[in-house]
């Protein structure tokens, strides 16, 4: 292909050569632009030299010297001359006349000029690789790296404790995701840390407020002179806030083995709607001290759970009922079985709760009587327990309630 191309450019020459009117070939090539990057020799018919062009090279390396006579003789007999006198430089002869003169032209590639030149496009194309590149690295650090040093930083102050920390962007590639579950991480951990803080000082109110009294009580009885009866009313006191801390610690226990992941469980048939009964008639003392009246509707249903977990839930679950409803009322408790699970709801028409804190009361500790009434026994850990045993069984507990109408609690459990 590229002699070829030099066939074709040393016939333009030649044609120029032939349509000039100037005798003289070396003064017209002169005065013209000859090919730029070639060499151009021109041989008379005596096999002497007439014209000599470096294509602007100034190099000294002529190539096309180095054709013979015999090739020179072979050109102006009217052949045409290809041949290689050096690897990858091509040298080209034609023949031409002039003036009815037998003309030899030898053209061969200046290659010192062409690897200038490649040499030079290279370099250039170098540097602008490294203007491009260095720009897309410094973009590369605006937009990558800054959030990763904005990532480490917020993870060095949530090292410290600080967990109210909150990264803006904008962006949805790989780092925008990686940064929304940050914030939704250190969200979750600031939820649980305050959680965390709640609980202690739920734990130390429930704890200090028996052992205060306990205390009192017992000073009073050291210190001052009294009757049998104010005797045994102060301890009579000091027994149930004694009892009462053995509740509270006894739920804190059970509250943090079911909160293990791995809980076992002892799961065998029994039958559910007996338990119901039995759990009814265990809280008799309770609901018949304030005239309640027990409705019940069970239908006989097999289920394959652990039966000592799920007597804990009918009995906090009971025991709340009463303990939130006025006297002269009545809780209603109903057992129906699907092909799957079973459902038992317990309806009574107790105070209720708000609408507002109905999805705070599984957390530990969270009474919706604000005051912590002393009158009111209970610790706040009795739907914590529950919420986790129905869980354990893979089970299902909402609440609906109106504040003066009573609540509805639903539990769902599957039957094997």
């Amino acid at each position: 292909m590229a002699q070829e191309n030099m066939i074709k450019s040393g016939k333009r020459i030649i044609q120029s050569l032939e349509q000039s009117k100037s005798t003289n070939i070396d003064a017209f090539l002169n005065g013209v632009a000859v090919l730029p990057n070639f060499r151009v020799h021109i041989y008379n018919q005596d096999k002497k030299s007439v014209y000599y062009e470096d294509g602007g090279s100034g190099s000294d390396n002529d190539n096309t010297s180095q054709v013979s006579n015999t090739q020179i003789e072979q050109v102006l007999k009217g052949g045409i001359y290809r041949g290689e006198h050096e690897p990858g430089s091509f040298v080209i002869g034609l023949p031409f006349k002039k003036n009815n003169k037998s003309y030899a032209l030898f053209i061969s590639p200046e290659l010192n000029r062409s690897l200038a030149e490649v040499r030079y496009m290279l370099l250039t194309v170098l540097i602008i690789v490294l203007v491009v590149g260095s720009l897309l690295i410094l973009l590369a650090a605006r937009y990558i790296v800054k959030p990763m040093r904005q990532l480490t930083e917020a993870t060095r102050q949530m090292a410290k404790g600080d967990f109210q920390i909150n990264i803006h962007s904008k962006r949805r590639d790989e780092i925008g995701v990686l940064t929304a579950s940050f914030n939704e991480m250190a969200g979750e951990l600031h939820m649980l840390d305050q959680m965390r803080r709640d609980f202690v000082n739920n734990v130390s109110h429930e704890i200090q407020s028996p052992l205060a009294s306990i205390t009192g009580f017992t000073k009073a009885l050291k210190e001052k002179q009294m009757d049998e009866v104010s005797r045994q009313r102060y301890l009579t006191i000091i027994e149930e806030e004694s009892q009462r801390l053995s509740r509270i610690s006894t739920n804190l226990l059970r509250l943090s083995t079911l909160q293990i992941e791995q809980h076992p469980l002892h799961p065998h048939p029994f039958q559910l709607a007996e338990q119901l009964r039995r759990t009814v008639i265990a809280s008799e003392p309770q609901w018949s001290m304030k005239k309640m009246e027990m409705i019940l509707n069970l239908e006989e249903v097999i289920i394959n759970g652990d039966e000592d977990q799920l007597s804990q839930v009918w009995i906090n679950l009971l025991s709340n009922s009463i303990k939130f409803s006025p006297e002269h009322t009545s809780i209603a408790i109903s057992l129906t079985a699907t092909e799957k699970m079973v459902i038992v709801t317990i309806e009574d028409n107790g105070q209720g709760i708000p609408d507002e804190e109905l999805h705070q009361i599984w957390i530990p500790f969270y009474k919706v009587d604000k005051s912590r009434d002393n009158r009111v026994k209970g610790s706040g850990l009795g739907l914590s327990i529950v919420k986790r045993i129905i869980d354990i069984h893979q089970g299902d507990i909402q609440i609906n309630s109106q504040l003066g109408q009573g609540t509805l609690i639903t539990i769902k459990l599957p039957i094997m």
